[in-house]
């Protein structure tokens, strides 16, 4: 079992023709994910890595019967591309696309919510989903871990990636990388609901960072709904009071949004955390070998 991805997922790229979205459809063919189209009005009716280039999304999904899009377009182009998914109703956006504005999302995000939210928007500034033996949307590497039942949700790239290799004999069900923009679609929170739902998802590794409250929320949100066990690790334990870090919604406000104090609030409801990655895994493990 996975989360919204699964080995029946048929996928489309927009900016497909790109030099990015050329390298990472080629990486999505080669992990076994079922691409089978791209958009990009310009060079409609054209082939592409063996793949038909379509206008428009609704084009490409009545073509196809896909169903995820990953948008790999330029950040100036983004609010547009991920608007047009939208209008066409697929069921999940990835959108992968660094440096988007934050109004743009913020306005791409209200337009999905004011259409019923029939579209599931990951992203952006994303490293996407992997359903490790079924699917890969996005660039998360496909050859770093195994099929199991661990669920991983996280703002940071390559925390992801780090969780998923020190894991790998346990395997995970899906893996889904969130962005740590200050806006994004899919939370902490929307993934937790959706792992605590799969039955094919036996405990949840959560990775945050410092700046805002996603934490403290998701903490929130934990002791509320989740009753399957819960390991977390916050980046950022060792950053400076007030400075602004890598990821744009890294920025700490006095003590809220502080590594010490997202701890601190997901312990009090019984998630263990961990100081490093390597401990963040190690907890988990320990969980998997007691089941």
């Amino acid at each position: 079992m996975a989360i919204w991805l699964t080995e029946n997922s048929k996928i489309i790229v927009q900016g497909m023709t790109g030099a990015e979205g050329t390298k990472h459809t080629r990486r999505m063919l080669a992990a076994g994910a079922k691409v089978v189209g791209g958009v990009n009005a310009r060079k409609a009716g054209t082939v592409h890595e063996g793949l038909p280039v379509f206008g428009t999304v609704k084009e490409a999904m009545e073509q196809t019967g896909a169903d995820v899009s990953v948008v790999f377009v330029p950040p100036a182009f983004t609010k547009d591309a991920v608007k047009e998914a939208v209008d066409a109703e697929i069921p999940l956006c990835v959108v992968i696309t660094e440096g988007v504005p934050v109004h743009d999302t913020t306005e791409f995000w209200a337009y999905a919510g004011a259409k019923g939210n029939k579209t599931r928007i990951i992203g952006p500034n994303c490293p996407g989903i992997a359903s490790p033996g079924a699917s890969n949307a996005g660039i998360i590497p496909a050859d770093i871990t195994t099929p199991g039942r661990i669920g991983l949700v996280s703002k940071s790239g390559t925390l992801t990636y780090q969780l998923m290799y020190e894991l790998r004999d346990f395997g995970f069900s899906s893996c889904v990388g969130i962005g740590g923009d200050p806006v994004i679609g899919t939370t902490h929170i929307d993934a937790l609901q959706a792992f605590q739902e799969d039955p094919g998802t036996d405990a949840i590794v959560m990775i945050g960072e410092i700046g805002g409250d996603a934490e403290e929320r998701a903490a929130a949100y934990i002791e509320a709904n989740v009753t399957k066990p819960v390991v977390a690790y916050v980046a950022g334990f060792t950053a400076p009071e007030g400075k602004t870090m890598g990821h744009a919604g890294a920025i700490v406000s006095g003590s809220a949004g502080t590594a010490q104090a997202k701890k601190e609030a997901l312990e009090k409801v019984g998630v263990r955390v961990g100081k490093t990655p390597s401990e963040t895994a190690r907890l988990m493990r320990e969980i998997m070998q007691s089941r």
